[in-house]
Order: C-alpha cells, then sequence, then structure tokens
C-alpha cells in the first residue's frame, strides 16, 4: 500500500524524532554523570558559591544528572580531564594550553567576555616620546618588563617575539627587570626606561578599540596621549575557556554551547556565580583563539628544558 505524501512526510518526521530521542538517550547513558571540573578560588578549599543552583542549571541544560568536581589546583583538573574522570573543565588561557600539550584531548566550547566587549589581552611596547623607533631598535635601548611570572607583561611578549623569530632572553642585558608592574611603569615615568612592555585589553575583531590596559595607567599618572606610542603589538591572548573533551557527544556540545552562550541573558544571577571575573557573557571560542597561550607553554616548557 502505497501512503500519501503528506502521511509518509509525517511519518518520516515522527521515526526521525524517534531515532534522534534514542540518540540522545544514548550519549547520556553512556556517560552515565556528567562530572565538571573547576578550580576553587584560593583559600575557599573545596567549596563553590552557589554549587546548587550551577548544579541545577547544567542538569536542566544537559538534560542528565551532573555533578561538579573541585580540584586543588590546574595541575589536578588537568589529570582528571586527560584520564576521562571528567568530560567538562573551566581553565585559564594557559592552564588549557597546558591540557591541550599534555593529551590533545580537549577543546575550547566558549570564552568570557568583559562587560566593555573586550575578550582578552595583547601585549604591546610602549615608548615616551618616540625614543624607541620600533621593535628591531630595542636592543639599544632600556625597556623596561614585568617580573618573570607578569603574563601580559613578560611572558606574552617573549612568547610572541619567539613565534615572530625575535629572540630575546629574559636576561637580555637590555632588559630593565622591575618587581611589579607597576613598578615597569614608573620606571618609564621617571626616565630609567625608554620603553615598556605592558598589555592593553583587546575586542573580539582585534581591532576595536577598548580603554584600559598600560596605557590608561600611565595616561593617569599625568601621560598625554601624544607623549605614548606603541611600536609592536602581539597576537591575542584569549580569556581562559571552558572546554569539554573532544570525543563528548556533538549533542552534548550544542547543549552547552547553546546554553552558555545565553547564560548571560536569560539567567544573569547563574552567570554571576559561573564567571565572576569578566561580565560581558559568553562567546564561541575555538583552538586557533588560543595560539599565544599555547606559545606561552611551549617557550616555559623548552625554557625547563634548558636549565
Amino acid at each position: 500500500m502505497r501512503l500519501p505524501l503528506k502521511t509518509y512526510a509525517a511519518v518520516a518526521m515522527l521515526v526521525g524524532a524517534s531515532w534522534s530521542g534514542s540518540a540522545r538517550a544514548d550519549w547520556r547513558d553512556d556517560i552515565g554523570t556528567f562530572r565538571i571540573g573547576i578550580v576553587a578560588e584560593p583559600g575557599a578549599g573545596n567549596t563553590v558559591p552557589g554549587l546548587a543552583a550551577l548544579t541545577d542549571a547544567y542538569t536542566k541544560a544537559l538534560g542528565m544528572k551532573v555533578e561538579f568536581v573541585v580540584a586543588r589546583d590546574y595541575a589536578a583538573l588537568i589529570e582528571a580531564q586527560a584520564d576521562a574522570r571528567i568530560e567538562y573543565a573551566v581553565y585559564s588561557a594557559t592552564a588549557y594550553a597546558t591540557a591541550l600539550q599534555r593529551c590533545g584531548c580537549i577543546e575550547p566550547l566558549v570564552a568570557p567576555v568583559d562587560s566593555d566587549g573586550a575578550v582578552g589581552i595583547r601585549s604591546i611596547l610602549l615608548t615616551r616620546g618616540g625614543k624607541v623607533p620600533d621593535i628591531a631598535a630595542i636592543e639599544a635601548h632600556r625597556i623596561a618588563m614585568a617580573p618573570p611570572n607578569s603574563v601580559g607583561g613578560s611572558l606574552l611578549p617573549l612568547a610572541a617575539l619567539t613565534d615572530e623569530g625575535v629572540k630575546i632572553t629574559q636576561n637580555a642585558p637590555f632588559m630593565i627587570r622591575a618587581s611589579s608592574a607597576t613598578a615597569a611603569e614608573a620606571m618609564l615615568v621617571d626616565g630609567q626606561a625608554d620603553a615598556l612592555f605592558g598589555w592593553a585589553p583587546v575586542a573580539a575583531d582585534g581591532q576595536s578599540e577598548v580603554t584600559g590596559g598600560t596605557e590608561a595607567r600611565l595616561e593617569a599618572a599625568g601621560f598625554g596621549k601624544s607623549e605614548l606610542k606603541t611600536v609592536w603589538a602581539s597576537g591575542i591572548l584569549r580569556y581562559g575557556p571552558h572546554t569539554v573533551r573532544s570525543d563528548l557527544d556533538p549533542e552534548a556540545k550544542r547543549r552547552l554551547s547553546v546554553f552558555l552562550t545565553n547564560l548571560k541573558s536569560m539567567s544573569p544571577d547563574i552567570y554571576d556565580l559561573l564567571e565572576t571575573k569578566h561580565a560581558g557573557g559568553f562567546t564561541t571560542a575555538a583552538p586557533k583563539d588560543y595560539d599565544m597561550a599555547v606559545a606561552i607553554v611551549h617557550m616555559m616548557s623548552d625554557s625547563s628544558l634548558q636549565r
């Protein structure tokens, strides 16, 4: 018996819906409990504010049991995700790059945005009064640099320049190491340095101006805009991502992405519990967004091997 075309289409839709529902049930059954790993704030032990509300929100988004796992540090979190003991983890940018180096089994899903639209930072070389014409001239000048553990003022510029083929060692004679980023800025202010490696916030398009960073701090200290010039800028170091294991079912990834990118507008109270540093919501992220973070980790790995 041949079915009318409309009847056939309706039956096909029902069969498709039934198969799709079965497939979605399969990945949930395979996982059992979806585990989310986070690192607690310093001094908070293994407690996370609003954990019950966060668990409920993710449970509804995925339609399955969810459990939060609080790790003591990023190293423990990386091992847990690499060993498939958790499906999802929240990292800093360099922790994500370290996890990627550890197993290559994870991918970024979303990353936070600031309320002014900044998605991350870039390192910049700022000079006063045009004393340093370009990056190629730095060896002939005094360059202030923040302590070695400063991401924007030390790690990022060194890694980005190395990536560009410009080799600068941590103890290069033209570098003046400061005790803090503020102290490095003071060196430029009082003339001890001709230029300074600082940082600037960056919008999603990489071009639009976002106020803040080292230049804004120097202007607040009394510098006029005309006195300062940026002679070099690195690639963007994106804010740390929410990640999933690459082998997670595509439907789970889709559900999480929809949930997170709409969270700020739909449930701002839950967003504030989940993201305490960046108030602008989540946007989708891709592996290429963390090229600078990967460059930093590679540089640090190379340095440790050479010691």
